[in-house]
Parts: C-alpha cells; sequence; structure tokens
C-alpha cells in the first residue's frame, strides 16, 4: 500500500477547471533553469521555516505560499498511487512534474516513493526545497535539486511577526538555527552530483547588501557549483514588490555571472494560487 501525502489546498495543479483560465491542464514553471517549461505542479503542506522578508522600504513581506507554513491551508491527504494516477490523467504532453511546498521533505519517506515513480513514467522531476533536511533516497530520485537556501532578511523577528499579524511560536525561534546550517545544503549539492541529476541554488533578494551575506555566509556552497547553477531572484509576490527588488537582483547577477530568474507565473498571473 502507497505511503500517504499531506497536499496543500491546491495540491495538484492546475488541472483543467484551474486558476489559469487557460482551460487545459498544466502551466509553465516560473522560476529558475527551467523557467517557462509546461509542467504539472504537486504542492505539499508543511514547513519547517517561517520567512518573513524584508523589503527594500523595511517593510515586511510574508512567504508567497504561507498557507503551507503559518497554518490552515485546508491540507488533504491522499496516497502516492492516487497523485501518480491524477498527473496521469493531467499530463497530456508535459514531461515535467514539480513537487514544491511548504517545504516537502518534511515528508520525506513517501517523498521519495512518489519521485521514484514519476521517473518510472518517464517524467522529469524539480524538487523545491529550502535546503535544511537531506535525505538519500529523495536525492536519487530527483532529476533537478532546486535548492532556496534562506537569508538573514527571511528571519521572523518579533517586528516583523507583529507587523503581518502573526505570533512568535517554536517554529519561529528555531528558524534562525536552521538557516544557518549549511550541512544539509552541501550534502543535497553532492547527492545530485554523484546521482548525475541537476541542481541549483536559488537566492531570493531585495538589496544589494545581500549579495556580501551570499559570498560570505555562502562560500563552501558556491565553492561547489558552476556560476549557472547560482540563481539570483527578486523578493516579491506582487509586481510592485518585484520592481523594488529587481536592480539588485539584476545587477548580482551580471556582476558575479550568476544566472538571473524572474517570476514569470506572477508576471503572467498575478499573485494567485494554483497557477
Amino acid at each position: 500500500m502507497s505511503e500517504d501525502i499531506i497536499l496543500s489546498r491546491e495540491g495538484i495543479f492546475p488541472t483543467a477547471q484551474g486558476a489559469t483560465g487557460l482551460g487545459t491542464s498544466g502551466t509553465v514553471q516560473g522560476e529558475g533553469k527551467l523557467v517557462g517549461m509546461p509542467s504539472m505542479f504537486v504542492r505539499l503542506q508543511g514547513c519547517n521555516l517561517r520567512c518573513i522578508w524584508t523589503g527594500r522600504d523595511g517593510k515586511a513581506c510574508m512567504c508567497d505560499t504561507a498557507h503551507t507554513s503559518f497554518g490552515g491551508g485546508e491540507p488533504k491527504t491522499i496516497s502516492v498511487g492516487e497523485a501518480i494516477a491524477t498527473l496521469r490523467d493531467n499530463m497530456g504532453g508535459m514531461s515535467h512534474v514539480v513537487v514544491t511546498g511548504g517545504e516537502p521533505l518534511l515528508q520525506k519517506e513517501p517523498l521519495g516513493e512518489l519521485l521514484r515513480r514519476c521517473r518510472e513514467e518517464g517524467w522529469h522531476t524539480t524538487l523545491e526545497t529550502n535546503g535544511t533536511i537531506y535525505d538519500e533516497e529523495v536525492s536519487r530520485w530527483t532529476s533537478l535539486m532546486s535548492i532556496s537556501p534562506k537569508l538573514k532578511s527571511s528571519i521572523p523577528t518579533e517586528e516583523k511577526l507583529a507587523a503581518v499579524n502573526e505570533k512568535e511560536t517554536v517554529a519561529t525561534k528555531r528558524h534562525k538555527e536552521l538557516i544557518f546550517d549549511k550541512e544539509p545544503i552541501t550534502k543535497l549539492i553532492a547527492s545530485a552530483k554523484e546521482c548525475n541529476n541537476d541542481v541549483q541554488v536559488k537566492f531570493v533578494v531585495s538589496q544589494e547588501s545581500d549579495e556580501k551575506e551570499i559570498k560570505e555566509e555562502f562560500a563552501d556552497v558556491l565553492s561547489m557549483l558552476k556560476p549557472d547553477d547560482i540563481v539570483i531572484m527578486p523578493m516579491g509576490k506582487r509586481h510592485s514588490e518585484i520592481e523594488e527588488s529587481n536592480k539588485a537582483a539584476l545587477q548580482m547577477a551580471i556582476k558575479n555571472g550568476w544566472r538571473y530568474t524572474p517570476r514569470l507565473h506572477i508576471n503572467l498571473f498575478g499573485d494567485k494560487e494554483g497557477v
């Protein structure tokens, strides 16, 4: 019997009746090396981090999928077999599946089975992870390991929590400890290379000072990568927020030969869920 996975309220998306309004299943990958690639998404519920970013204007900006981590979110449980069947019914001519969250590796046992069965179907898999958890089986079956380490500007301080009407919890207190531990990230990168799988490390940035932090705090991580494996993305879940961060992100990428990524899904669909 298949392990069960806990999905967020979007679940497996987008289907033909989904939020894109296109009347067909699927969307395009909005970020990273595979930006623009037709894909189906599987969003898992739950996260071990509680990101609240600081924008250039000093205002607090919550994670763009806060419903998967700050509570609520109307989660639903299905078996891995049901997930594969749903994907099979909606893949059409697509061959890419993106598993995201939250933090999918919190459910590493059913996640490993899901990724293995996707590979058996002949689908390319991208796993989007914050880099705080390592699992050998998951790494083996992931075609593109997309790691998004969090910078200090993501730390949920008392002031930022108050600004977004959230309270301090065990998870908000542990956030800082988790993002400072680089061992899981280095293991994920090393494992991807050993398995001949691809990897990208994606930093969300909002200001020029983020470059110094990336180079100093992640020096060991950067040394394991080619420049075009390092992806710089502007912070924001709305057009206005992205515009504020975009110049710093572009300058950082061009200066260092790193890869710049837009947030294409926001350009196309705004801040809707399930696109």
